[in-house]
């Protein structure tokens, strides 16, 4: 019988009591964590952000072109064979 209450508190007061000190405990290791990452300075978030917007022109623009490209093959298959 004993071993099945093993686990279980005798109040309530213990078991919120461990879940705020578990919260509290989780939320300095959390600060501590963050005291080490090195933040990317404004020059390098402006650089990288400059990067991916050209990239996604980049693609928009490369796969907008590929797709009237294939389009206009597909266009032709139809019309060449006469199904269209």
């Amino acid at each position: 019988m004993a071993e099945e209450t093993t686990g279980r508190f005798d109040t309530v007061k213990e078991a919120t009591g461990g879940r705020i000190e578990r919260a509290r405990l989780f939320l300095s290791e959390v600060r501590n964590e963050l005291k080490r990452v090195t933040w990317p300075s404004q020059k390098e978030v402006y650089a990288t952000t400059v990067v991916v917007i050209l990239t996604s022109a980049f693609f928009g623009i490369y796969l907008f072109a590929l797709d009237a490209v294939l389009l206009k093959a597909y266009e032709w298959v139809l019309h060449t064979f006469g199904a269209a």
